[in-house]
């Protein structure tokens, strides 16, 4: 797989990951059942499909195989924007296992600010809104290269869910998204933070990311897509590949779904 200059991730820990997985507590904040868990001396993230919610829109118990999909295609991008991300037994059953990522509280690249206070350079608004005691604020997100490649990642898959909280800032700069269970629908689902690039070129960097994706799926990623995703789902990312390089920007939010998640955060 390519990869981009800036990107960085934890060492892998090899063959360690086929060893008992250990439940060492629970993520009270999720909607679906989350656990920190260990394998060995890695910190993991247990996602049971066990524990999935019931939804309207997307099959039940496929949530943890969109999550896998969604690193394989991170994977083909070459920008490590998901942390690995595998399926395997658990505790409580097959589930999604995810690489812990310890973050930088000090960074907040998805942020409300007080509407006036948006630095001029090195970040974006999104919208503007009210906060819980009625004072305008407004959605800001920064305006960087690792940022707006987590923003294409998001328009291939399709991600109905990018929320805040699921942009992970890292001591180093690199930016990890997460929580991938509500992609690769076939209808448009794209609810995300990151709109601050609506209608601006892609780079060429982005182009060439695009492309590999295209290159892939005619190439053996649509084969290991298959147990996870169905074949129309398969087509979807595929037309979704082939319209995003054809019009070489970021896309304006379309349909009558809101843009962005609920809660932002």
């Amino acid at each position: 797989m390519a990869s981009e200059p800036g990107s960085a991730g934890p060492d892998d820990p090899g063959a360690e990951l086929d060893d008992e997985l250990v439940v060492e507590g629970r993520i009270t904040t999720a909607s679906n059942a989350t656990f920190l868990g260990a394998i060995g001396d890695t910190a993991v993230v247990y996602k049971p499909v066990a524990g999935e919610q019931p939804l309207w829109d997307f099959p039940d118990g496929r949530l943890a195989d969109r999550e896998v999909a969604a690193h394989l295609l991170s994977e083909v991008l070459g920008w490590n924007v998901v942390p690995r991300t595998w399926l395997r037994d658990g505790p409580y059953g097959e589930g999604m296992v995810q690489l812990w990522q310890d973050i930088d509280e000090e960074q907040d690249p998805v942020d409300l600010l007080p509407v006036g206070d948006v630095p001029d350079e090195g970040w974006l608004q999104v919208l503007e809104g009210s906060d819980e005691r009625d004072r305008p604020v407004a959605l800001v997100h920064e305006d960087t290269d690792v940022l707006r490649r987590m923003a294409v990642f998001d328009v291939l898959a399709n991600n109905a869910d990018r929320k805040g909280a699921h942009v992970l800032a890292m001591e180093d700069g690199h930016r990890f998204g997460v929580d991938h269970g509500l992609t690769f629908h076939t209808d448009h689902k794209l609810r995300t933070v990151l709109w601050g690039w609506v209608g601006s070129p892609l780079s060429q960097q982005e182009l060439a990311g695009v492309e590999r994706v295209r290159t892939a799926l005619d190439t053996g990623l649509a084969d290991e897509l298959a147990p996870l995703l169905t074949d129309i789902e398969i087509l979807a990312l595929m037309e979704r590949a082939e319209v995003l390089y054809a019009e070489a920007r970021f896309p304006r939010p379309r349909g009558r779904m809101p843009a962005v998640p609920w809660p932002l955060f």
